[in-house]
């Protein structure tokens, strides 16, 4: 019998063994490692954020001294006159050879003189318009003042008037003071000019933005000014001031608006009176406002309210 030859099995088996781990080995250097859960991650550039707008709120500083010769002028409303007094007084003796000089054409007059140029700072009873600090105008609010509603003290009508009475007299639908109480006789309306900053507010606040009415019983006054509109009411006239210059008046009456008189808190013509320049501002409006905007300053304003 003859002897049979040939690889045996078994080597077979190693050859494959070692075929796999070689080809395992390259498989594994030559591959990319993937992860199971793939995720996208997108990296946006940073986002540029604008910066707030500038405001236009100044503080400005007392001034520990003023050059010798510093003049304010100031023009505006009628509104400010004691205002524009006593701080003026207060100022000069702070401040020895400074000069304040102030008028009072009302709110519109003084400020289109600011605006050109006229003067360093109007007195206004009225809030800016958006267009108006749009040209450059900044506001310094001082103080709040209310609207006084007067008539003679001679008048028969010795009543108070409600928010909506108010309206229908000065729109011209109540025409007569019977219709509010008062006597059978004509109201005759006595109305300030259109430049008064009272006139605008009271527009804006009594008459919620109507119109004032155009019959004949209203007269409109050429000027902005309270002691002609006082002497004008006689004894059947109504008209509206600043609390201030009619408080003290023995010649008129205030009538009460819906239960309250301007003395009280509640009561529903106030306004807010400010100083308004042209930014920026002038180192004589800068040293004036300081001076308003300080203990000093505030406490004569106070004392001119009481």
């Amino acid at each position: 019998m003859a002897k049979r030859t040939g690889t045996p099995p078994v080597v077979y088996i190693v050859i494959f063994i070692i075929i796999g781990g070689v080809g395992y080995w390259y498989l594994s250097q030559n591959s990319s490692p993937q992860p199971d859960n793939l995720t996208t991650v997108t990296v946006s550039p940073p986002s540029t954020v604008s910066p707030p707008p500038t405001s236009n709120n100044t503080t400005f500083s007392l001034p520990t001294s003023v050059p010798n010769g510093t003049t304010i002028s100031i023009d505006g409303s009628t509104a400010m006159v004691a205002f524009n007094q006593g701080l003026k007084s207060s100022f000069e003796r702070q401040f020895p050879g400074s000069i304040v000089n102030t008028q009072a054409t009302g709110t519109e007059k003084g400020i289109q003189a600011l605006m050109a140029g006229q003067i360093d700072l109007a007195a206004v009873s009225r809030p800016l318009t958006s267009e108006e600090k749009n040209q450059g105008l900044v506001e310094v609010p001082i103080a709040t003042d209310q609207i006084a509603v007067v008539v003679s003290i001679n008048n028969p009508f010795r009543l108070g008037l409600t928010s909506d009475q108010i309206q229908q007299i000065f729109t011209g639908k109540i025409t007569n003071w019977s219709a509010v109480g008062g006597p059978d006789a004509t109201i005759r309306v006595i109305n300030r000019p259109p430049i008064s900053g009272t006139h605008q507010m009271f527009q804006e606040i009594a008459l919620q933005g109507q119109n004032f009415g155009t019959t004949s019983n209203i007269t409109t006054l050429p000027r902005d000014e309270t002691t002609g509109m006082l002497r004008q009411l006689n004894n059947d006239g109504i008209g509206y001031a600043t609390y201030s210059q009619v408080v003290n008046q023995q010649t008129v009456r205030v009538v009460a608006i819906d239960g309250v008189t301007p003395e009280a808190t509640n009561y529903p013509y106030q306004r807010p009176l400010s100083y308004v320049y042209k930014n920026p501002a002038s180192p004589p409006v800068q040293a004036f406002l300081g001076y308003v905007t300080s203990s000093q300053g505030t406490q004569t304003i106070s004392d001119i309210q009481q």
